[in-house]
């Protein structure tokens, strides 16, 4: 169901990876099927998810730093699900011993690779599902055969393509056949770990379907630099002859950090994207429509001008602002996409050009509770300037928790703006869920909240911190949190204020 259905609803934002699990890491599996029950029961309709593309330790596991437009991440891939749906002999499917409130990374990453790997063992010997995982490579073929060679080569240099031989780093055809040849046992295991991913996140979509549950998918608007697109496509990127970036994108000094966020993603050839009529980020969006309900194009304004860095840059504080053939691209996003199931992440540096393109699309902005606390009145972000066709939230995976707020950041004026709104003083543990009641109660057709600020948590269950490049997106919930009788308060709220 699109956002613009002039409903008023209610969801909850959780990344797939803090669910509770027994490895490591929050998946796919059997938690994610409670959870979605979970969130029927307390009367919502949205689950609001970041991107779930693969991950690298490097790119400091962050979501937004992907190999690939296309593909699953391997980690959240449920093995009591492989074991349940006859992929995987139960002995195989041994729980890792770690704490449950952070993701264990490093050891995730050991542990599911030698887990999937027995897996496509067991296929190879059983012939599983053989038909339907062929069915799965014919159907994705256009872009499954370049990621599953890109991981092979990647994991067989242990470097990213812009350091390969000259034959492989500019797709010598005749190089890429011979590797395809040599390596076609590795290059099929990666295609099967895409069929599991896939098979997986369908089974989970049709449940959330059956409990009228709407998913909320996160587009990031760049790509990382060591990614199968950039191999594959280059010339959709503005690069040098030897494919080194000639500029990388980010944002100028914001609320997050006084030098800017260098993200060191390369920057699109806008040219070339508006001489292919799109194509690329049309089929790349129509991919993600098909596994969500609903997309939130990250960094939205980046569509109408980006913030252009030299690539010897050390911080952003240095750059320019560079304009995009923004009318054609939304022409034919309209047209290609005529319901326009989108959300724009209109956050930060917000000018009329990009307030007039979210207009003449007619999709929601966000709005942020924690953003519109310091100056009331001439503060869009100010509840009392929110407007219907919106989505509110008490903060997102950026922010800190309101509560962490609350207690570490929170001037006293934003406080005393925040008692006036609520109507009485409260102690900070208490803070997380009057905002969420403000938030839920307010004007926009949807309110998503993160699960931390229902749950009332601190700065310790914050997921990503934008100035930190590592250390990040580890937070998960317990199980003993997920019984919190919070829960079955914020179904009340929801009732009550008629979402």
């Amino acid at each position: 169901m699109p956002v613009c259905s002039h409903k008023r609803a209610s969801g909850i934002l959780l990344h797939v990876t803090s669910l509770p699990s027994a490895f490591g890491i929050g998946d796919l599996g059997p938690w994610s099927y409670r959870f979605v029950d979970l969130l029927a029961n307390m009367n919502q309709r949205y689950w609001s998810i970041l991107p779930f593309g693969p991950t690298r330790a490097e790119d400091g596991n962050s979501p937004y730093q992907t190999s690939s437009t296309y593909a699953g991440n391997p980690l959240l891939i449920s093995p009591e699900k492989l074991v349940q749906d006859g992929l995987l002999p139960k002995i195989y499917a041994k729980a890792l011993v770690r704490s449950t409130h952070r993701v264990a990374f490093s050891e995730v990453y050991k542990h599911k690779k030698a887990l999937l790997k027995n897996a496509y063992l067991y296929f190879k010997e059983t012939g599983s599902q053989k038909s339907e995982f062929e069915t799965f490579c014919a159907q994705n073929k256009h872009w499954l055969d370049d990621y599953a060679l890109y991981i092979t080569l990647r994991q067989r240099t242990d470097a990213p393509w812009y350091l390969w031989l000259p034959s492989l780093r500019h797709r010598n055809l005749k190089t890429l056949s011979q590797k395809q040849l040599h390596l076609s046992e590795d290059i099929e295991r990666e295609k099967f770990v895409q069929y599991l991913f896939f098979s997986q996140w369908h089974s989970l979509k049709n449940h959330c379907k059956k409990r009228s549950i709407n998913i909320v998918g996160d587009l990031p608007f760049y790509i990382a630099y060591d990614s199968v697109d950039v191999w594959v496509h280059p010339e959709l990127f503005l690069l040098t002859k030897n494919g080194k970036p000639r500029c990388v994108g980010g944002v100028p000094p914001d609320y997050f950090s006084s030098t800017g966020q260098l993200w060191g993603t390369p920057i699109y050839n806008w040219q070339k994207h508006q001489e292919t009529s799109f194509a690329w980020w049309m089929n790349r969006i129509n991919h993600n429509l098909l596994l969500f309900d609903t997309l939130r194009l990250d960094h939205f304004r980046g569509f109408v001008a980006y913030w252009q860095v030299s690539a010897r840059a050390q911080t952003a504080v240095r750059g320019r602002w560079v304009v995009t053939p923004s009318v054609a691209f939304f022409e034919k996003l309209q047209k290609t996409f005529p319901l326009l199931p989108f959300i724009a992440e209109d956050l930060g540096y917000i000018d009329t050009p990009v307030r007039q393109a979210i207009q003449t699309l007619g999709v929601p902005g966000m709005k942020v509770l924690l953003f519109g606390l310091d100056c009331p009145e001439g503060n869009p972000q100010s509840i009392q300037n929110y407007v219907t066709h919106s989505v509110v939230y008490t903060g997102t995976h950026d922010t800190n928790t309101v509560r962490g707020w609350f207690t570490t950041e929170a001037s006293a004026i934003e406080k005393a703006n925040l008692f006036a709104l609520i109507s009485k003083k409260v102690p900070a543990k208490q803070v997380a869920f009057e905002a969420v009641k403000l938030a839920e109660a307010s004007v926009p057709e949807l309110c998503v909240v993160p699960l931390q600020d229902v749950l009332g948590l601190g700065a310790n269950a914050r997921m990503n911190l934008p100035s930190q490049a590592f250390g990040n997106w580890a937070w998960r919930v317990t199980e003993v949190q997920l019984e919190s009788d919070t829960l079955q308060q914020l179904g009340e709220v929801t009732t009550q204020v008629g979402r």
